[in-house]
């Protein structure tokens, strides 16, 4: 596999026929540190697409000022370490608009499995849930009210992971899986209860990070406004 290789290019490995204009593909290869978007990113930015060669100089000079030396940090890493392009952070349109986007990615790896790019997804989570993210949730659901509640309720807690993992509120959290759901057309409920099932493949917390939860759990009373609820 090689970079001039299009059987192995990263657009051709995450293209669909049709993607909401809220989620872009990107491959960054890290040998020439060279960019690929496709025309969902460029339109994010406020271009259209391939008015610009997307650089790295590029990239994090539309980072909101308080995110573009993590994400600088990021592109290091992925150059030195081979490791995933994958953040949340804010950029800067070209008409000065805040986006707040997920970037969800894997390695790319030649025929020897060494990494030679990154390469995946861009999750614009600026906007509210619309009315295809409505649609996908009433479809998640069975018409038994106990098939209402069981879907609802593995949701909800897929919702909290990815809340906790990726450090976004409820309605993000909503809006990714969604995208998850509407990109692999599997039902919205299905894709939550494989996250959910899935976390036992995730490595356990350190013990100190254990130890800081296992302290707040046990004095948790003691931050409780009185008042809440009265």
């Amino acid at each position: 596999m090689t970079e001039s290789d299009p059987a192995h290019m990263g657009h051709d490995r995450f293209a669909r026929a049709y993607r909401p204009a809220h989620v872009g593909t990107f491959t960054f290869w890290f040998t020439t540190g060279r960019w690929e978007w496709s025309p969902e990113i460029y339109r994010m930015h406020g271009y259209t697409p391939g008015e610009v060669e997307p650089t790295t100089e590029l990239l994090l000079s539309h980072k909101h000022p308080d995110d573009r030396d993590v994400v600088a940090g990021l592109i290091d890493r992925a150059i030195t370490e081979g490791a995933p392009f994958s953040s949340r952070h804010r950029f800067l349109d070209t008409t000065g608009r805040v986006h707040t986007v997920m970037v969800l990615a894997d390695r790319l790896r030649n025929d020897d499995g060494e990494p030679i790019a990154t390469t995946g997804y861009y999750l614009d989570l600026s906007d509210t849930v619309d009315a295809a993210a409505a649609t996908a949730a009433d479809e998640a659901v069975d018409e038994t009210m106990a098939g209402v509640v069981a879907a609802r309720a593995v949701i909800e807690q897929a919702k909290g992971v990815l809340m906790r993992m990726y450090g976004i509120d409820a309605e993000q959290a909503f809006r990714v899986l969604v995208w998850r759901s509407q990109e692999t057309n599997i039902k919205l409920r299905d894709i939550a209860t494989e996250v959910i099932a899935d976390l036992k493949l995730v490595p356990p917390p350190p013990p100190e990070t254990l130890s800081v939860f296992d302290h707040l759990l046990l004095t948790s009373h003691e931050r409780i406004d009185p008042d809440h609820g009265t």
